[in-house]
């Protein structure tokens, strides 16, 4: 994880960039670039040894105007403040874009997960909840899990949030397991619904799915189901893969499974059977049709994008692309699927999941495809017509969709 201070720079510099085509006053523009509300929260956690230790963590909330503020959960060693807030207000802009009724938020703990018991963790889960139960609701804040958390860890948050109200709310956590009322089709929703907006796009370029050649740059959840559904769905060849140790490249193409065994029994992609071991910086920079970044921020930037050679770089990863990237690519006629489009599909099987704990019901896993591929389908399409009509990007045409949602939101609430 990248907690470059740069990415919250980034974020707010869009928000300037769209501010002109707005038209609203600086005033207007300075209140979006501040989060609502900040809570920090010190946990004091009984350790499996005797002793006492006690994590930090944070709930950034960074604007309500849509409806309720929906964010992941993180626990890691190097979480700070500013990637929160960042991240909420990504979030922020991701709902808008998406017409989710829904507002952005984001959470924290510093904490190393991996040097934790089982008990430790649920009891630092806990204790989390415990620590921002008075901002959180299924009508005011809706957590998730994010990086290093997952359905295990929601299910125990639900369950000490529903201790807390003295009922069940399945509604206050989504990413929960199916069984306590998450979704189908939550696990893969963030690359499957990067790969309905790319399959859109290949559409656009002409650009014929099968055989196309694919690199996925970070083999986490996001990365490995982007491979994965590249090769299930469309029969794309994954040529390249990486995680943060390196990458590995095959002309003729990887199995995302096999290596991801591979993963599992070596702790790296590194030196898969029939590849070559290459930099991750390399697989940024191959000869590929679809380039995929899906782990850190700001991977692309002003020294290396003028070497990115894909037809598309779809953005699973939030913030990959630096501000001073951008003109370059534009110039080079690299099709950007940016980050609060491309992976939206999360956040939106999560809304899924919120709509039906709230009329306690459960979709199977086709509908909630079904639902999830027509929305990224419209949502690439009103992003690609707006930035072809006015003659922009694709990312300040998605920033000025969005913020432009926000601040009518608002203005209608009579809040500007």
């Amino acid at each position: 994880m990248n907690s470059d201070p740069n990415l919250l720079n980034d974020v707010k510099d869009h928000v300037c960039t769209c501010a002109e085509g707005l038209k609203f006053t600086p005033d207007i523009e300075e209140f979006l670039k501040i989060p609502m509300r900040e809570l920090y929260v010190s946990l004091p956690i009984n350790m499996d040894d005797g002793s006492i230790k006690v994590f930090k963590g944070f709930r950034v909330q960074y604007n309500e105007a849509l409806g309720p503020t929906k964010g992941g959960i993180r626990f890691h060693p190097e979480e700070t403040i500013e990637t929160i807030r960042a991240l909420a207000a990504l979030m922020t802009w991701k709902c808008a874009l998406h017409e989710l009724p829904l507002g952005g938020a984001k959470g924290g703990i510093i904490c190393n997960p991996k040097e934790l018991s089982h008990l430790e963790l649920e009891r630092l889960s806990r204790a989390y909840i415990r620590g921002v139960y008075q901002i959180i609701g299924p009508d005011r804040d809706v957590p998730a899990p994010d990086v290093y958390t997952n359905p295990q860890v929601m299910a125990w948050m639900m369950d000490e949030y529903s201790k807390l109200a003295g009922k069940n709310v399945f509604g206050i956590i989504t990413g929960k397991p199916t069984s306590l009322g998450g979704s189908a089709g939550r696990y893969d929703a963030t690359a499957r619904g990067g790969w309905y907006a790319i399959k859109e796009a290949a559409k656009e370029l002409g650009l014929e799915l099968k055989d196309a050649t694919v690199a996925v740059q970070g083999f986490g959840n996001a990365g490995y189901h982007a491979a994965y559904l590249a090769k299930k769905l469309f029969g794309c060849r994954v040529v390249a893969v990486s995680d943060s140790k390196g990458g590995i490249y095959s002309e003729k193409g990887l199995d995302p499974e096999d290596v991801s065994g591979h993963k599992v029994s070596t702790g790296s992609v590194l030196g898969y059977p029939g590849s070559t071991n290459i930099t991750n910086e390399e697989v940024l920079e191959l000869d590929v049709d679809i380039l995929i970044p899906a782990a850190l921020e700001n991977v692309i930037t002003e020294e290396n994008a003028g070497q990115v050679k894909a037809k598309i770089l779809a953005e699973l990863a939030n913030g990959p692309t630096s501000k001073d990237a951008e003109p370059i690519l534009l110039t080079n006629e690299v099709h950007v699927i940016p980050d609060i489009l491309c992976n939206g599909g999360g956040v939106t099987v999560s809304y899924f999941e919120m709509v039906q704990n709230q009329y306690s019901m459960q979709w199977d896993e086709e509908e909630v495809q079904e639902k999830l591929s027509r929305r990224m389908k419209k949502a690439y399409h009103s992003v690609l017509d707006f930035s072809r009509r006015n003659n922009i990007g694709m990312r300040q045409a998605a920033y000025t969709l969005a913020v432009g949602r926000v601040v009518e939101a608002m203005q209608l609430r009579g809040w500007i």
